[in-house]
């Protein structure tokens, strides 16, 4: 029994060190390279509303579109050096070692809708305001 063992164990590892070495090779190319005016600290991305997060040593976020054009800064404050985006939301995090703090900052997203042309009430210039309700059950 324990010839057999052998045997089958022998020829298993035979047969493995037989077998064709594969290596993997890793294709890579750089999609978009982002000219920023500042040194960042720290990126971050938005899935779901496509925007790139860097915060700058400056005390800045500066939001990107993924085609490289700055779209928003905003001032947070120096001191700052990490940054997170919690995916699916409109919520970033911010934290400060020399402090120890964390703070959650929630961005409103304002979209310019052009309702030139269309039907209104009251008068043109009055501020619309979409709500959205997404949670039925």
């Amino acid at each position: 029994m324990k010839f057999r063992v052998t045997v089958f164990f022998s020829t298993l590892a035979a047969l493995f060190y037989m077998l064709p070495v594969c290596f993997a090779a890793l294709d890579w190319n750089v999609i978009q390279t982002f000219n920023l005016k500042d040194s960042p600290l720290d990126v971050a991305f938005s899935t779901s509303r496509n925007k790139v997060f860097v915060l700058t040593d400056k005390g800045q976020i500066q939001i990107y579109e993924p085609n490289g054009t700055l779209d928003e800064t905003m001032d947070v404050g120096k001191g700052f050096d990490r940054l997170w985006h919690i995916q699916g939301s409109d919520v970033l995090l911010l934290s400060n070692r020399e402090k120890k703090t964390v703070q959650i900052i929630e961005l409103n997203f304002v979209e310019q809708i052009d309702t030139s042309g269309s039907p209104y009430r009251g008068p043109e210039s009055a501020p619309v305001v979409v709500a959205v309700f997404s949670d039925f059950e």
